[in-house]
C-alpha cells in the first residue's frame, strides 16, 4: 500500500516537472492542467489555484461514476500536484526551445499520468472521462486525452500565440502517445457494485 501511494507522488512530481518545462517556454498542455495553465496566463492567477477549482466538477463525476476510492486518490493527486506547483518558482530557470520543452514535457507528464493511472488515480478533467470510457466501451484512452486536449489547446492560443499553440499540440501528442502504449498496463473493466467487492468496483 505504502510503495502504491509513493507511486502515485511520484507520478504527480514528474507530471509537476512536464508542466513547468511547458510553463518555462510559454507553452500549454491539455486537459484542466492545459486549461488552467491557460487561465493563469490571462488572469495571472496562481496555477494551484485555477487548477483545483476547475477539477471540482469532475470529482463529482468520477464519484457517481469511478467509486469512493479512485475519487480520494484523484483528489488526493490534484492536491498534492498542486502543492508540488506552488514550488515552481524555487526551480531554476530552464530555457529550451519550444520544440524541446514540448517533447520533453510531454513525455514527462505522460509517464507522470501512466504512474497515476497503474495506481487507480488520475489528475482529474480528462483523465477521468479517458479512464472511465476505457473501462465501459473499451475506447483508447490516449485518444480520448489528445481530443480533449486539442481541445483546451485552441482555446489558449490566444494566450500562448500561434507558434507556442504548434508546440503545444505536439506536446499533448507525445503524451498521448505515451498513454497509448501504455494503456495495457491500466486497462481493466469497469465493474459494478453489486457483483465484485468493495476494493474492485472503487479503481
Amino acid at each position: 500500500m505504502l510503495q502504491k501511494y509513493l507511486k502515485i507522488v511520484l507520478g504527480c512530481f514528474l507530471a509537476s516537472l512536464g508542466l513547468y518545462l511547458l510553463k518555462s517556454t510559454e507553452l500549454v498542455t491539455g486537459g484542466t492542467a492545459g486549461l488552467s495553465l491557460g487561465i493563469s496566463y490571462l488572469l495571472t492567477m496562481p496555477f494551484g489555484v485555477v487548477f483545483f477549482i476547475i477539477n471540482i466538477p469532475f470529482y463529482i463525476f468520477s464519484f457517481l461514476n469511478m467509486g469512493w476510492r479512485f475519487t480520494m486518490t484523484t483528489i488526493a493527486s490534484v492536491t498534492i500536484l498542486t502543492l508540488f506547483s506552488f514550488l515552481h518558482p524555487f526551480y531554476p530557470v530552464i530555457e529550451l526551445p519550444g520544440i524541446i520543452a514540448a517533447i520533453a514535457g510531454g513525455l514527462i507528464v505522460g509517464f507522470g499520468l501512466i504512474l497515476l493511472f497503474m495506481n487507480q488515480a488520475s489528475l482529474g478533467g480528462a483523465n477521468i472521462l479517458a479512464l472511465f470510457l476505457q473501462k465501459r466501451f473499451g475506447t483508447n484512452p490516449g485518444t480520448i486525452n489528445f481530443i480533449f486536449d486539442f481541445c483546451v489547446v485552441m482555446i489558449s492560443l490566444y494566450s500562448v500565440g500561434l507558434i507556442n499553440g504548434v508546440y503545444s499540440i505536439l506536446s499533448i501528442a507525445v503524451t498521448s502517445f505515451v498513454i497509448s502504449y501504455f494503456k495495457e498496463k491500466f486497462s481493466r473493466p469497469l465493474p459494478t457494485a453489486k457483483t465484485v467487492p468493495v476494493a474492485q468496483a472503487a479503481e
